[in-house]
């Protein structure tokens, strides 16, 4: 054995000694940079919630087990939706499917969707809301659409016994009178053709041919309204001032001032055969005015011979019953009133518009009256009785004016649309529209004896011959500097009066 084997041991013990106080050392300096890097994480996470950027307030936690329970409660729960969706029975006709979903306040239709798919999304919607649903949603629309249709129907009471003997009466005296028109009708139809045209050509060309025959200063206000007498020898004005004024026709002179307004002077109407029957001392005319006062007039007395009183709210326009016997009265508390002035009371209070009634006018016959107000909205209503028969709907804004065509089936109403429309009462709906005007319509009337033209002024300063039928522009009346506020054609069919705000009348004839 030499040396070296001896040395040899030992040098290999002293690599291991070495080798292992290296490792020692290595740990030992792990050790120390794993403390500094733990500290240095420990000072890391305090800054940060030192700073606020770790939220360390809620210590809730969620186990893994029960998030998995949800997630399997929730599909159950839709398999069960799926399910009973599959037992829903969903009608196939899609205006059926479309009236559920609006009945359950779904939208009827999403983009890009069909019928089938439309189905199936009641399908669901009723899948979660049940069946019953939809069964109770129909019956709540169905109770409100019959509560809305009860509210819509017009309530009657028992009248009073005057009003029952007025209806009789107007019954009586009505049926006489539309089978005279119906045979004059028939008589009118054996006429040839051609000689009707030749006659309407006439009278168009002589309508062509209008023109101002005079004017005259009525008053130092307004005049508002305009009407002929019965036998075309007097025309009544109605003014702003109170006053109404009756003048002589053709030649414009003042007969007499009628005192006893206060205010506006809405109408002034002469009753049926006023001057040409009876006595100067009889009632002649009618006249209303904006404080609610109606006032009756003979032609004898500058004075009123009586008041009708009962009105609260302004009377716009007034109007005699052919018979002469009831006079009609339109107020702005929404209804329009019939007096019977043999009876001299009030025989009817009629409701029906939801706004001020303004105008109202009587049937030819006598049966029917149509009456007009600021709901845009027209009725005709049966004397006889009491109902509305006819319900004009069409005009955009308020109706101001209306007026029956003497063969009684036409009626015009006047708007401030700026329309005059025409209504066919057979059907029951509107024949024509006039684009009349270019602004309100004041005043319609028919020619009184055969309806053979239209007449309408307007707050355009002018107004305007229309024939009928065909309804095409025969003669424009221009003259007055301000809103033509009443029109009138005389009875005999010969002068056309119209009123103005400017204070003037005019007479127009035909040369």
């Amino acid at each position: 054995m030499s040396d070296e084997d001896d040395v040899a041991p030992a040098v290999k013990r002293s690599r291991v000694f070495y080798g292992s106080l290296e490792d020692a050392e290595r740990q030992r300096l792990a050790k120390e940079r794993g403390r500094s890097g733990a500290a240095a994480r420990s000072d890391g996470i305090k800054a940060g919630i030192k700073a606020g950027n770790i939220n360390i307030s809620s210590g809730e936690t969620m186990e893994m087990e029960e998030h998995v329970s949800e997630r399997q409660n929730d599909a159950l729960e839709e398999f069960e939706r799926r399910r009973r969706a599959r037992q829903i029975m969903v009608s196939t006709d899609d205006a059926e499917v479309k009236a559920g979903l609006r009945a359950l306040g779904e939208p009827i239709t999403l983009f890009g969707e069909g019928p089938a798919d439309r189905r199936e999304r009641l399908r669901g919607v009723l899948s979660v809301v049940g069946p019953d649903a939809l069964k109770k949603s129909r019956k709540d629309e169905e109770r409100a659409k019959r509560s809305q249709e009860e509210c819509q129907q017009t309530w009657y009471h028992e009248g009073s016994a005057s009003l029952k003997e007025a209806r009789l009466w107007l019954a009586k005296y009505s049926l006489p009178r539309a089978m005279k028109r119906l045979e004059e009708a028939r008589a009118q139809r054996e006429v040839p053709e051609a000689t009707r045209t030749i006659r309407q050509q006439e009278l168009h060309k002589n309508l062509r041919n209008l023109n101002n025959f005079c004017s005259q200063i009525g008053d130092d206000r307004p005049i508002s309204f305009c009407h002929f007498s019965p036998d075309s020898s007097m025309l009544a004005t109605a003014s702003w001032s109170g006053l109404c004024k009756l003048w002589s026709v053709p030649d414009c002179s003042l007969i007499r001032t009628l005192r006893g307004h206060s205010t506006n002077v809405g109408a002034v109407v002469f009753r049926p055969q006023a001057g040409v029957s009876g006595d100067q001392s009889d009632v002649s005319l009618a006249s209303c005015a904006a404080d609610g006062s109606v006032k009756l007039w003979n032609l004898e007395s500058d004075e009123p011979v009586a008041d009708i009183e009962g009105h609260s709210d302004r009377v716009a326009r007034v109007s005699w019953h052919p018979s002469g016997r009831f006079l009609g009265t339109t107020c702005y508390d929404n209804s329009w009133r019939l007096w019977d002035l043999d009876v001299q009371e009030e025989v009817l209070h009629q409701e029906g518009h939801s706004k001020g009634v303004h105008d109202l006018t009587f049937h030819p016959d006598g049966s029917l009256v149509a009456t007009g107000g600021l709901d845009s909205f027209g009725r005709v209503w049966d004397l006889r009785t009491g109902r509305c028969v006819v319900f004009l709907e069409g005009h955009l804004r308020e109706i101001y004016s209306l007026h029956f065509s003497p063969n009684g089936y036409h009626l015009a109403t006047g708007s401030a649309d700026n329309t005059c429309k025409v209504w066919e009462l057979r059907n029951r709906k509107c024949l024509y529209t006039v684009p009349a005007h270019q602004n309100l319509l004041s005043a319609v009337r028919f020619q009184p004896n055969d309806g053979h033209f239209l007449l309408t002024g307007a707050y355009d300063n002018m107004a305007k011959v229309w024939s009928h039928p065909g309804w095409t522009p025969l003669k424009t009346l221009a003259g007055h500097e301000g809103k033509v506020m009443g029109v009138d054609v005389s009875p005999d069919g010969k002068l056309i009066a119209t009123c103005s705000y400017d204070r003037t009348f005019k007479l127009w004839l035909s040369e």
